[in-house]
Protein backbone atom coordinates (compact mmCIF):
# COMPACT_ATOMS: atom_id res chain seq x y z
CA UNK A 1 0.00 0.00 0.00
CA UNK A 2 1.34 3.41 -0.95
CA UNK A 3 1.31 6.30 1.47
CA UNK A 4 -1.05 9.23 1.26
CA UNK A 5 -0.13 12.90 1.14
CA UNK A 6 -2.05 16.16 0.90
CA UNK A 7 -1.64 18.34 -2.20
CA UNK A 8 0.21 20.89 -0.03
CA UNK A 9 2.60 18.25 1.31
CA UNK A 10 3.33 16.95 -2.17
CA UNK A 11 4.01 20.49 -3.35
CA UNK A 12 6.52 20.99 -0.51
CA UNK A 13 8.40 17.84 -1.62
CA UNK A 14 8.39 19.06 -5.24
CA UNK A 15 9.68 22.48 -4.18
CA UNK A 16 12.51 20.90 -2.17
CA UNK A 17 13.54 18.72 -5.13
CA UNK A 18 13.35 21.70 -7.48
CA UNK A 19 15.49 23.83 -5.14
CA UNK A 20 18.11 21.11 -4.74
CA UNK A 21 18.26 20.48 -8.50
CA UNK A 22 18.15 24.07 -9.79
CA UNK A 23 19.87 26.05 -7.02
CA UNK A 24 21.84 24.02 -4.49
CA UNK A 25 23.40 21.38 -6.76
CA UNK A 26 24.70 23.87 -9.41
CA UNK A 27 26.13 26.08 -6.64
CA UNK A 28 27.99 23.18 -4.99
CA UNK A 29 29.14 21.90 -8.40
CA UNK A 30 30.71 25.33 -9.11
CA UNK A 31 32.38 25.32 -5.69
CA UNK A 32 33.82 21.85 -6.30
CA UNK A 33 35.04 22.87 -9.74
CA UNK A 34 36.72 25.99 -8.31
CA UNK A 35 38.32 23.97 -5.51
CA UNK A 36 39.57 21.35 -7.98
CA UNK A 37 41.31 24.07 -9.97
CA UNK A 38 43.43 24.91 -6.94
CA UNK A 39 45.55 21.79 -7.36
CA UNK A 40 46.15 18.88 -4.96
CA UNK A 41 42.72 17.44 -4.19
CA UNK A 42 43.84 15.02 -1.49
CA UNK A 43 44.39 17.82 1.05
CA UNK A 44 41.83 20.27 -0.33
CA UNK A 45 39.12 20.57 2.35
CA UNK A 46 36.77 22.61 0.13
CA UNK A 47 36.98 19.98 -2.61
CA UNK A 48 36.47 17.04 -0.22
CA UNK A 49 33.54 18.73 1.54
CA UNK A 50 32.00 19.78 -1.77
CA UNK A 51 32.12 16.23 -3.15
CA UNK A 52 30.55 14.94 0.08
CA UNK A 53 27.79 17.59 -0.15
CA UNK A 54 27.12 16.66 -3.80
CA UNK A 55 26.66 13.01 -2.77
CA UNK A 56 24.21 14.10 -0.03
CA UNK A 57 22.23 16.25 -2.49
CA UNK A 58 22.10 13.44 -5.07
CA UNK A 59 21.02 10.93 -2.41
CA UNK A 60 18.23 13.28 -1.25
CA UNK A 61 17.12 13.88 -4.85
CA UNK A 62 16.93 10.12 -5.49
CA UNK A 63 14.96 9.64 -2.26
CA UNK A 64 12.52 12.45 -3.11
CA UNK A 65 12.01 11.13 -6.64
CA UNK A 66 11.27 7.58 -5.44
CA UNK A 67 9.10 8.82 -2.59
CA UNK A 68 6.99 11.11 -4.78
CA UNK A 69 6.45 8.21 -7.21
CA UNK A 70 5.15 6.06 -4.32
CA UNK A 71 2.81 8.67 -2.83
CA UNK A 72 -0.89 9.09 -3.56
CA UNK A 73 -2.13 12.68 -3.45
CA UNK A 74 -5.54 12.82 -1.74
CA UNK A 75 -7.91 15.66 -2.52
CA UNK A 76 -10.88 16.05 -0.22
CA UNK A 77 -14.43 16.47 -1.45
CA UNK A 78 -17.26 18.52 0.09
CA UNK A 79 -19.32 15.40 0.85
CA UNK A 80 -16.81 14.47 3.57
CA UNK A 81 -17.80 17.47 5.70
CA UNK A 82 -18.44 16.57 9.34
CA UNK A 83 -16.60 13.23 9.20
CA UNK A 84 -12.89 12.76 9.91
CA UNK A 85 -10.89 11.49 6.95
CA UNK A 86 -7.40 12.05 5.62
CA UNK A 87 -6.67 15.76 5.25
CA UNK A 88 -9.29 16.91 7.77
CA UNK A 89 -8.75 19.72 10.23
CA UNK A 90 -10.13 18.41 13.53
CA UNK A 91 -10.78 20.57 16.57
CA UNK A 92 -10.84 18.57 19.80
CA UNK A 93 -11.32 19.38 23.46
CA UNK A 94 -9.67 17.31 26.19
CA UNK A 95 -10.96 16.55 29.69
CA UNK A 96 -9.27 19.69 31.07
CA UNK A 97 -11.14 21.88 28.58
CA UNK A 98 -8.08 22.57 26.42
CA UNK A 99 -8.94 22.95 22.73
CA UNK A 100 -6.52 21.97 19.95
CA UNK A 101 -6.86 21.76 16.18
CA UNK A 102 -4.97 19.08 14.27
CA UNK A 103 -4.69 18.24 10.60
CA UNK A 104 -4.62 14.55 9.70
CA UNK A 105 -1.85 13.95 7.18
CA UNK A 106 0.43 11.18 5.94
CA UNK A 107 3.65 10.22 7.73
CA UNK A 108 5.75 12.16 5.17
CA UNK A 109 4.29 15.49 6.23
CA UNK A 110 3.51 14.99 9.93
CA UNK A 111 4.92 17.74 12.15
CA UNK A 112 3.79 17.87 15.76
CA UNK A 113 4.99 21.47 16.12
CA UNK A 114 2.66 22.54 13.30
CA UNK A 115 -0.20 20.32 14.63
CA UNK A 116 -0.02 18.07 11.54
CA UNK A 117 -0.43 14.54 12.85
CA UNK A 118 -0.04 11.30 10.97
CA UNK A 119 -3.07 9.12 10.33
CA UNK A 120 -0.83 6.31 11.60
CA UNK A 121 -0.31 7.96 15.01
CA UNK A 122 -2.45 6.87 17.99
CA UNK A 123 -4.39 10.16 17.89
CA UNK A 124 -4.80 9.96 14.11
CA UNK A 125 -6.11 6.39 14.35
CA UNK A 126 -8.51 7.35 17.17
CA UNK A 127 -9.98 10.20 15.11
CA UNK A 128 -10.26 8.55 11.66
CA UNK A 129 -13.83 7.86 10.59
CA UNK A 130 -15.37 9.68 13.55
CA UNK A 131 -17.86 12.53 13.24
CA UNK A 132 -18.31 15.94 14.77
CA UNK A 133 -19.76 15.54 18.26
CA UNK A 134 -18.16 12.11 18.88
CA UNK A 135 -16.15 11.34 22.00
CA UNK A 136 -12.99 9.30 21.48
CA UNK A 137 -10.70 7.63 23.94
CA UNK A 138 -7.01 8.28 23.39
CA UNK A 139 -4.62 5.86 25.02
CA UNK A 140 -1.29 7.44 25.81
CA UNK A 141 1.70 6.53 28.00
CA UNK A 142 0.46 8.62 30.94
CA UNK A 143 -3.01 7.10 30.78
CA UNK A 144 -6.16 7.24 28.71
CA UNK A 145 -8.03 10.47 28.14
CA UNK A 146 -11.31 11.38 26.46
CA UNK A 147 -11.45 13.87 23.61
CA UNK A 148 -14.57 15.54 22.23
CA UNK A 149 -14.60 16.30 18.51
CA UNK A 150 -15.87 19.88 18.33
CA UNK A 151 -15.43 20.58 14.63
CA UNK A 152 -14.32 18.88 11.43
CA UNK A 153 -13.46 20.93 8.37
CA UNK A 154 -11.64 20.66 5.08
CA UNK A 155 -10.01 23.29 2.92
CA UNK A 156 -10.79 23.15 -0.76
CA UNK A 157 -9.12 24.53 -3.84
CA UNK A 158 -11.25 27.00 -5.78
CA UNK A 159 -11.56 24.42 -8.58
CA UNK A 160 -13.10 21.93 -6.09
CA UNK A 161 -15.90 24.29 -5.10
Amino acid sequence: MGSYITPEGFERLQQEAEYLWRVERPKVTREVSDAAALGDRSENAEYIYGKKRLREIDRRLRFLSKRMDALTVVRNTPDQEGRVYFGAYVEVEDEEGEVQEYRLVGPDESDAGANRISIESPLGQALMGRTQGDEVELRRPRGATMLSILRVRYEYDEEDA
